[in-house]
């Protein structure tokens, strides 16, 4: 019951990568897009983007790819996998903390510029790390196709 081919565990897996690289790409629009409206005369926000891809880019190498090929690994070594097996149980938590986190972190740099552009930095670092480890999910084959 609720067993699942393991390339469609995979398939949630990266499903969850990507809509998390979404989510966070949308949401540092948001706070540039805020950050311009307070003082449009400042070029922060283009340095914000900039950082943030080169912080994700070294994020997403050094660090993300790895996790992303250790989870494939061992969605492979499960006999029986089930679709909530994409993620360990302590991703799950670890996500809905920093789901928590974030939204708390937003709302308490409304109008404080500086924060404003601090956060979207980390939320393009992640997102671009997020999507620049992406590959590692394809490399696997994750359609279930031979």
């Amino acid at each position: 019951m609720f067993r699942r081919p393991a390339h469609k565990v995979k398939f949630a897996s990266a499903f969850i990568w990507y809509v998390g690289g979404i989510v966070l790409t949308l949401k540092g629009w948001q706070l540039l897009s805020e950050a311009d409206a307070m003082r449009p005369e400042k070029y922060w926000p283009w340095l914000a983007i900039l950082l943030g891809m080169m912080i994700g880019l070294l994020k997403g190498k050094l660090l993300f790819v790895r996790v992303c090929q250790k989870n494939l690994l061992r969605i492979d070594a499960i006999d029986h996998p089930k679709l909530w097996q994409c993620f360990r149980p302590r991703f799950f938590v670890f996500l809905f903390a920093m789901v928590i986190l974030g939204a708390t972190l937003s709302r308490m740099a409304h109008n404080n510029y500086p924060f404003i552009i601090s956060l979207a930095v980390l939320d393009f670092s992640i997102a671009v790390a997020l999507f620049s480890s992406s590959h590692i999910f394809w490399s696997h084959n994750i359609s279930g196709t031979k």
